[in-house]
């Protein structure tokens, strides 16, 4: 599709900067744009929402720890400095690869010379998108909010019930995916129950709240060594987390879900008002998008597949990286959706556009470094794969602090995690455990258990 603007093709004669264009303020996009600060180039950054979220600490907001605004940064503010780069507000509705432009949903166009796409991804529920609505995914502030909310809620539904049945289905938690967010995300809700909310209470016990990790893989941490997944797995136990791998989901409702196991065949009916999913992630629709506008291949996860220099096949011009794009590294393995990925690949492209607009050759293909994998499951308690050292226990949990804090982009934001997990560490104490917005649709009228669901659950057992 032409917009009907002329072509935005460069010429080593025009001397006013390289135009480019990145879609997505995630980290890589973020970093694509830090490193275009050169007066070589004029960079236009365009994302939905007007901030960069630091999308491993969302589990922290959605268990009260820490508030949105600690671990969100406005795009403006961050790149400010760059008086060659400007941020606009807007969703990307159209990608001309011929024409050398993009279109947003107002009717702006954005020629440029280069592009960089980089919208990550989404919650994939596998083909069953109507899970959503029981099962929120953890991708942006709003879904981690809306799981802060379910959980303290069903604190509260229980303290109010009488009925044993209800008071366990409201007690009952659920995280289907046993990657690192999984593990995370069973960890703190454990804590919160056994620690923070321990004594809050006066019909209930919360330290009685049931958690189940649930997942398909043979164990926790697939993407770990099997001797981290299994001290993970240890201190998920001591927590009083149950893991149960070899288990597919089969259905999700308002009142509970139905799982299969992988081993025997068996159904089981789980009745729990609170399912968290973290079961896998898809590409961002605009892959979609551009892979047709470019006549690209994507991958079963949507994801678009790349040169190695992360440009699209027949297009030098665009790069994509991230969590959108299909690469792989040097031994032919495809790359980890992970914020360094995005972070190197970022730097990349930018560097690669730096040299076209300057004349100069192109770098080498791009060879990502994996400087390892974190993940923690409580206080003072995580695993840490680090440069080919495994770490775990305290010292792994004070790796894991340490570039938690530095990934995050501004001082102010590292000044106020630091200063909350200090507290945290003494008192258990979590400062964001309001009940704000309003209550959320299985909350209401929904409180009981339905009968179909203690009959399901009655004749499983």
């Amino acid at each position: 599709m032409n917009f009907g603007g002329e072509l935005s093709i460069r010429s080593k004669f025009v001397s006013e900067p390289w135009k480019v264009v990145i879609i997505g303020g995630g980290f890589g996009g973020l970093s694509a744009a830090q490193r275009l600060k050169s007066d070589l180039v004029n960079v236009t950054l365009v994302d939905r929402r007007n901030y960069h979220l630091f999308q491993p600490l969302l589990y922290q907001v959605a268990t009260g720890a820490l508030s949105p605004a600690e671990i969100a940064s406005p795009l403006r503010v961050t790149l400010s400095g760059q008086r060659n780069t400007r941020v606009l507000l807007g969703s990307v509705v159209e990608i001309d690869p011929d024409s050398q432009q993009v279109g947003l949903e107002d009717g702006t166009i954005l020629p440029y010379d280069s592009l960089i796409v980089a919208a990550g991804s989404e919650t994939s529920y596998f083909g069953h998108k109507e899970w959503r609505e029981w099962a929120p995914g953890l991708k942006s502030i709003e879904e981690a909010t809306g799981i802060r909310h379910k959980i303290l809620y069903a604190f509260e539904a229980a303290e109010r019930t009488p009925d044993p049945v209800q008071r366990r289905a409201w007690l009952t938690f659920v995280i289907v995916g046993a990657g690192p967010t999984g593990v995370e995300m069973a960890g703190a809700i454990a804590e919160i129950a056994r620690r923070t909310l321990k004594n809050d209470f006066r019909s209930i016990h919360p330290e009685d709240a049931e958690i189940l990790l649930l997942d398909g893989s043979p164990r926790i941490l697939m993407s770990f060594p099997e001797d981290l997944a299994s001290k993970a797995g240890s201190s998920l136990a001591r927590l009083g987390v149950h893991v149960r791998c070899g288990t597919m989901v089969e259905h999700v409702d308002k009142d509970g879900l139905t799982i299969k196991s992988k081993l025997d065949q068996q159904m089981e009916s789980i009745a729990a008002k609170t399912v968290i999913w973290a079961g896998g992630i898809t590409a961002s629709p605009l892959g979609e998008l551009l892979a047709s506008r470019a006549k690209a291949s994507t991958d079963k996860a949507g994801r678009v597949k790349v040169n190695p220099d992360l440009t699209v096949p027949g297009y030098p011009d665009i790069y994509v990286i991230g969590d959108l794009a299909s690469a792989t590294g040097e031994h032919g393995n495809p790359l980890p959706g992970l914020a360094q990925v995005a972070m190197q690949g970022g730097r990349y492209a930018a560097e690669a556009i730096l040299r076209k607009a300057d004349g100069k050759p192109e770098p080498p293909p791009f060879r990502y470094f994996g400087k390892g994998s974190l993940a923690v499951i409580g206080r003072e308690a995580a695993v840490a794969d680090i440069f080919g050292m495994h770490l775990s226990g305290l010292l792994a949990w004070l790796v894991w602090v340490f570039i938690h804090l530095m990934y995050l982009v501004t001082f102010e934001n590292r000044l106020l995690v630091f200063t909350k997990w200090a507290i945290q560490d003494l008192t258990f104490n979590r400062s964001a455990l309001l009940i704000t917005g309003e209550t959320p649709a299985d909350f209401k009228g929904n409180s009981a258990v339905s009968d179909s669901h203690r009959a399901a659950e009655a004749a499983v057992k």
